[in-house]
């Protein structure tokens, strides 16, 4: 079975490529190599270097339909991963995120639709961000999906998210996959548009089509180089250069981190499962951890004596909370995440330990979103 990943040499991509090629599949990889990611040479690159003279590698960039053509060819599953994945970066870089996300998947698609393939199934990367502020309960109105946080709040230090009838403060749920879909980012919008386009083409062509909405995705391997996406990666980067962590909002906001080897699981579970077919999942833990517990543990783990600044600043588009319900992809896929909280920040900072310090580019990047108006 011959296998193409997009986006193969990175985080999650490098990753499913080694297991794959374990269980005997054949595997080739369109990537760029993007310098956000692996640096400026291949060599740097950890990733990429870790699957290089394993798979059959392309360089090459899914914004080029020849690209897409050369990498195609013979191909029995596309997996589909590469994008651009900042949340905040994408506020600004519209143009960057339209062009990679859904112009880079446009030519997938147009490629099944009008040219000789062999391609018999679909995987393509969604994202939690989809939901904006997924599900939660009022007390007056029960479950409710509020609009994103207003700023004249957000500046007054109210960071809880309302209700959109009454305006009270509501509580969390775990979002299913029948939430609400109202992103609040551009990278949201781009992600939920590759996930509908696949869907609505995979269903007139006959090609099933498997969607997966990951959650907070990290691990070993994952980018220190990248201060735009990865709070494990921006805050360990930051304490490596003895920088304080700066938490924005109370440090309370939530999010649901799931381990690298359970990402590769379930994506696995998608490719080789019929259940699968023409579905969307989360995947994620279904718990919920506060960002300053991430903050003081993984200075804990560091054995740092940095300052942690929860500061109150916010970036607009950002939620205020996010975990999975999972009971969709239990019932129809068996997937169950496997790597506790604790035992995967064990595992990332042991990795971390073992790695050159990066630079930190974290200020250039919170500059950029502050000329912009994004970051208050």
């Amino acid at each position: 079975m011959n296998i193409l990943i997009t986006g193969g040499a990175g985080f999650i991509g490098s990753s499913l490529s080694l297991q794959l090629l374990e269980k005997g599949y054949n595997v080739r990889v369109l990537d760029n190599l993007s310098e956000q990611i692996h640096g400026k040479e291949e060599s740097e690159s950890e990733l990429f270097m870790k699957i290089k003279n394993k798979v059959e590698f392309i360089k090459g960039d899914v914004r080029r339909k020849e690209d897409w053509l050369k990498a195609i060819k013979d191909i029995d599953i596309v997996v589909h991963l590469a994008a651009e994945t900042g949340t905040g970066q994408s506020m600004y870089e519209i143009n960057k995120y339209i062009d990679v996300n859904i112009k880079g998947t446009s030519n997938l698609l147009d490629i099944l639709t009008n040219n000789n393939h062999s391609v018999k199934k679909v995987v393509v990367a969604s994202s939690r961000a989809i939901y904006g502020e997924g599900g939660y309960n009022c007390d007056l109105h029960g479950i409710v999906f509020p609009n994103e946080r207003i700023e004249k709040d957000l500046l007054a230090g109210d960071f809880n998210v309302k209700c959109p009838i009454c305006m009270k403060d509501v509580d969390v749920i775990p979002t299913n996959e029948e939430s609400l879909i109202h992103p609040t980012s551009i990278y949201g919008f781009t992600k939920y548009s590759q996930e509908e386009m696949c869907m609505i083409v995979g269903k007139s062509l006959g090609i099933p089509v498997v969607a997966f909405r990951y959650q907070n995705v990290y691990g070993p391997g994952q980018s220190l180089k990248n201060p735009y996406t990865g709070i494990l990666s921006i805050f360990s980067t930051r304490i490596k250069n003895e920088n304080e962590i700066n938490i924005f909002e109370d440090g309370k906001e939530t999010r649901d981190f799931v381990y690298i080897d359970d990402v590769v699981q379930a994506t696995i579970l998608g490719i080789e499962s019929e259940n699968a077919n023409y579905e969307s999942f989360n995947v994620g833990t279904g718990v919920p951890t506060e960002v300053i517990t991430i903050a003081q543990t993984l200075k804990d783990k560091y054995n740092s004596t940095v300052d942690i600044n929860i500061s109150g600043d916010f970036r607009l588009g950002d939620i205020r909370h996010n975990f999975a319900d999972l009971t969709k992809i239990e019932n129809k896929l068996g997937f169950k995440p496997i790597v506790s909280f604790d035992r995967g920040i064990e595992l990332f900072t042991q990795w971390v330990e073992s790695q050159e310090i990066e630079s930190d580019n974290y200020e250039n990047a919170m500059k950029e979103m502050r000329e912009k108006g994004l970051y208050k």
